[in-house]
């Protein structure tokens, strides 16, 4: 069990939940290793391993979303970030507006519709992209796309339960037409929100369905883009890897959500499990089991401690 009180002090900005991945994925690998970021004040980062049997205790030092600045990209393998130069509130997303505006990555969704881009942002779009189908817990799917180094932890990032790939596109502009082609064509969405892949955790369809669902759907993309027009991919079908981590999330089992709002407050549990920034809790003086969206902290100023989670008075009434 790692215990996060001696790994940071102070008063830190999150900046989510993100998996990093080894190079090379295969069935045997435990599919890389979660971690929360976290800003220092003096725009440095800290990283808080999300292993399982992590004891995760924070609070949350006021009730206001932060932005958290913006990027810029010079490359395919160089970008920088900059914090926010007013330490400001966030007023859309996990942004203030002049960051929102500063950020090249916001200009990546109009590429393909002729937008402009920077030098830097071109090149990095520029280099080959995957086009994916992910099914989640409760059996919505979605199509979605990934650059090539981040093949994998896209997938893991987003708390997939299972995924395929079917096309590997020259560049990152082709992929999003290929990508908007599979949303006219065969009705998948390109968003699936957090709120809804956390509940469909609390009870997931069984495995063997889910991979039909997900199968059933990818074969269908492979057929429409087996006669589409467009150039410049190939249809592939490969499977991606789920985190071994998220295996006991992903169970068919019932488990209950967690029960306080991470706007506020004061937080302490075990995590048994991760999938994506959903994790399986434990917390202190109960049996049961909750899911809990620690994506629901980015952009939130916390206070890691020895802080535990009140345990519901009544937990009979979670049944």
């Amino acid at each position: 069990m790692t215990d996060t009180r001696y790994l940071v002090h102070g008063v830190f900005l999150v900046h989510g939940v993100f998996w990093d991945g080894p190079p090379a994925i295969s069935a045997a690998s435990d599919g890389g290793r979660p971690v929360l970021r976290l800003q220092h004040r003096s725009g440095g980062f800290s990283e808080m391993a999300l292993d399982a049997g992590t004891r995760l205790g924070f609070r949350v030092a006021d009730g206001v979303k932060h932005c958290l600045g913006h990027t810029r990209v010079f490359s395919a393998a160089e970008r920088r970030h900059a914090t926010c130069p007013d330490s400001a509130h966030a007023v859309r997303g996990s942004q203030c507006e002049p960051c929102q505006l500063a950020d090249d990555t916001r200009l990546i969704h109009d590429f393909h519709r002729g937008g402009r881009v920077p030098a830097g942002l071109r090149d990095y779009l520029m280099q080959p992209h995957w086009l994916y189908v992910a099914t989640f817990a409760n059996g919505a799917s979605k199509i979605g796309t990934a650059s090539q180094p981040r093949k994998w932890n896209r997938l893991a990032e987003q708390g997939a339960v299972v995924a395929r790939y079917v096309a590997l596109a020259e560049d990152g502009r082709l992929v999003r037409v290929l990508e908007d082609l599979a949303t006219s064509e065969v009705g998948l969405a390109q968003q699936v929100r957090g709120a809804a892949k956390a509940a469909a955790l609390t009870d997931p369809l069984p495995a063997g369905e889910l991979d039909l669902l997900n199968r059933r759907r990818a074969e269908e993309v492979r057929t429409l883009l087996a006669v589409t027009a467009v150039g410049g991919f190939a249809v592939v079908d490969e499977q991606w890897v789920r985190p071994a981590q998220a295996g006991a999330l992903c169970a068919a089992a019932s488990r209950h959500a967690y029960p306080h709002r991470m706007h506020g407050g004061s937080h302490g549990f075990t995590l048994r499990a991760l999938c994506g920034s959903h994790g399986l809790a434990g917390l202190d003086g109960s049996e049961l089991d909750f899911v809990v969206n620690l994506g629901l902290l980015k952009g939130r100023l916390v206070e890691p401690g020895e802080y535990s989670s009140e345990v519901p008075a009544v937990q009979e009434a979670l049944f």
